[in-house]
């Protein structure tokens, strides 16, 4: 499987994201307990990579798996990061609407590229840090908010708080994605018994984090596995499946791939976003929306883009040899 259909198909699951989870509320609010949701799309992805590594050793009896806690444990710390990562998702679709939510997902691009050099030593070219630059000026303009013959109280069309949230959610997702991309490239195990490893404590982390939400509440609406499925909704298990589903693409992509190519594929899901969201929620479109699409667009290029397509290098010309002879005669004479 090449790694353009899966970051094809992971674009198409993150532009549905988050406006499934907007369709999942009712009246601005979710009717159900969001934080079963990503203990759900866990144990998804856990059972799903459990029947795929049983497979795969009937298939291949061989398949290598490292069973030292020393290596199991290193699984713990992506499980944390994406425990507060996917709860602060929901968070964020609280303060700002879907467009702006897949806008602000691709300052991801930004960290990752700084996690990269700091933690995996990979260097980028100039060209490459012009781009991710190139794309932080286009999703803030993006987030701009114009004026129009109404005085506007602030820039911003959401407030501060989403913003915020945004940032940290990006933030939290880039460290996440390098640290798991160090765990898959670390040695020659099956993503799958990876995957087995990294998605069971995310439902033991998941699953202690609903237990905590109990004891805060003195267990008032009773243990969370008593109302597990209370206001779920078709919409909600759509949201269930399609972060599952795009958790198993991301652990492809790091084995595979690397994590530019999966945050540039999730920020394409910007634009199909945009377009849903102006059938799906009356979304009207601004200018600076436009401009800062597009900026974003010219950032994809620039990145992925062989250096000889951005540059018009003037290829070099061979003088012919009647042409040498003319030259040689001419300083010929000019010496004599």
């Amino acid at each position: 499987m090449q790694w353009y259909f899966v970051a094809a198909l992971l674009t198409i699951l993150t532009s549905s994201q988050g406006i499934l989870t907007t369709l999942s509320q009712s009246n601005g609010h979710y009717t159900y307990d969001y934080g079963t949701v990503p203990f759900l799309a866990e144990l998804f992805k856990l059972v799903v990579s459990s029947l795929l590594l049983w497979r795969e050793r009937r298939v291949l009896p061989s398949t290598r798996m490292t069973t030292e806690w020393k290596s199991v444990r290193l699984f713990v710390i992506p499980s944390v990061i994406y425990l507060f990562h996917n709860n602060v998702q929901f968070a964020t679709l609280t303060y700002v609407d879907t467009s702006t939510y897949q806008i602000m997902g691709n300052l991801k691009i930004v960290t990752t590229g700084i996690l990269f050099r700091i933690f995996l030593r990979r260097k980028l070219s100039n060209l490459r840090w012009m781009a991710i630059v190139l794309l932080a000026i286009g999703t803030t303009t993006s987030q701009i908010k114009g004026c129009g013959e109404a005085s506007c109280d602030s820039l911003f069309s959401a407030p501060i708080q989403g913003y915020m949230l945004g940032i940290l959610s990006a933030c939290l997702s880039a460290l996440a994605g390098v640290y798991t991309e160090f765990l898959m490239k670390k040695n020659n195990d099956s993503l799958y018994w990876q995957n087995v490893q990294l998605y069971t404590f995310g439902v033991i982390f998941n699953m202690a984090r609903l237990l905590v939400d109990d004891f805060r509440s003195g267990f008032e609406r009773g243990p969370w596995w008593s109302r597990i499925f209370n206001g779920y909704s078709l919409t909600t298990w759509m949201v269930i499946l399609n972060l599952g589903s795009t958790g198993l693409l991301v652990s492809w992509l790091m084995k595979y791939a690397d994590n530019i190519v999966k945050v540039y594929s999730t920020s394409m899901a910007m634009l199909l976003t945009t377009v849903i969201s102006v059938y799906l929620f009356s979304f009207k479109p601004t200018l600076q929306l436009f401009l800062g699409i597009i900026v974003c667009m010219m950032s994809l290029h620039m990145y992925f883009a062989p250096p000889n397509m951005l540059v018009d290098m003037p290829s070099p010309t061979k003088a012919a040899p009647e042409n040498l002879k003319e030259i040689s005669v001419e300083r010929k004479t000019d010496t004599s």
